[in-house]
């Protein structure tokens, strides 16, 4: 593992490809590999983006992609597609919409699949990230699954968050049940050589208008959360973000300059309010609240054998026991074997 992490640091691609392999199948050597490539983190600029199916979202990456490269900037790319609950396979079928980048040596692609996890990330996304950004990839774009209203994970990985719309897709209350108001940092409505594309741009900044808590100066809205200032360690009087709408039709390119000019519009903001080092901290909590939860976890059903789990799941279904009755007995039972 030593010779693939020095190998991948020497941009060797099939390094890096076989070392992510590792990190996603949490391989033995994994963690370590992780641990040694982890100070050399924290210089990619991490952009998520997330919407509905159908809206757009690989070919709106593969056209930022490619308005990067022409900048000079390196591109890894985290496509995320979802695991079939019956078959357990997963068709990695974004590389298809990304064609245009094939061959692109300042580009990477990488498609994994969710494995079951929720919230629209893989459990290894982060860990994936952290190896491109250790590779020196200097942009990083991780592409949710597109499963709707519950894919707020990505807010809690990136650090701009584009949440992308198209028209015809549902309605305005659909929009809101969805919570783009929360966690996107730029909106973009895609497709908007539809029919219907100028009215969800209006709703849109409509209900941002509505929805945006300018009146909390004390407070900053960032990633599905008001955060105080002083958490942020940035200024008290700092102004808050308030997501631009961009529309765009990523074939056609058309849009897609504004588009870069709103990302780092933001990324600038981050920088002057100081506020960065806040949102890592944040994410950095979140993150060690899911591995821990993982671990005690994994933990637990190692040390409690399957005739107990079966036996309480007996027990509650025929009523003699009741769930947090079980849990208590099960944490009890743990704790008499450490």
């Amino acid at each position: 593992m030593d010779a693939l992490v020095q190998a991948m640091l020497n941009s060797d691609r099939r390094a890096l490809a076989r070392l992510l392999t590792a990190v996603e199948n949490k391989r033995e050597g994994a963690d370590t590999a992780l641990a040694a490539l982890f100070p050399r983190t924290g210089r990619a600029w991490i952009i998520g983006v997330t919407g509905a199916p159908g809206t757009g979202k690989s070919s709106l990456v593969n056209a930022l992609a490619k308005t990067f490269r022409a900048a000079g900037k390196t591109v890894g790319i985290v496509a995320v597609d979802p695991t079939s609950p019956f078959s357990g396979g997963a068709i990695m079928g974004d590389r298809i919409r990304m064609r245009d980048l094939a061959g692109d040596r300042g580009v990477f692609i990488r498609s994994m699949a969710t494995r079951g996890s929720l919230g629209g990330l893989a459990r290894a996304t982060r860990d994936v990230i952290r190896v491109l950004d250790a590779a020196g990839f200097e942009i990083i774009f991780v592409e949710t699954v597109g499963a709707g209203q519950s894919e707020v994970d990505i807010a809690r990985a990136a650090q701009t968050t584009i949440v992308v719309e198209a028209p015809g897709l549902g309605d305005d209350v659909q929009a809101i049940k969805a919570g783009i108001l929360e966690i996107a940092d730029v909106l973009v409505v895609n497709k908007a050589d539809r029919p219907g594309a100028d009215n969800t741009a209006r709703a849109l900044k409509a209900m941002l208008e509505m929805g945006h808590p300018t009146a909390r100066a004390d407070l900053i809205a960032h990633h599905g959360r008001l955060l105080p200032v002083e958490n942020l360690a940035g200024p008290t009087d700092a102004p808050l973000w308030i997501p631009p709408v961009v529309s765009t039709i990523a074939p056609e390119n058309s849009g897609i300059g504004d588009l870069v000019s709103a990302l780092e519009a933001h990324r600038r903001y981050l920088i002057e309010t100081q506020a960065l080092d806040g949102l890592e901290r944040q994410h950095i909590e979140i993150e060690l609240h899911d591995r821990l939860q993982a671990e005690l976890m994994a933990r637990l059903l190692k040390a409690v054998s399957g005739e107990v789990f079966a036996d309480v799941i007996h027990r509650i279904q025929t009523r003699e026991l009741a769930p947090q009755s079980a849990v208590d007995m099960i944490l009890s039972l743990h704790n008499q074997s450490c």
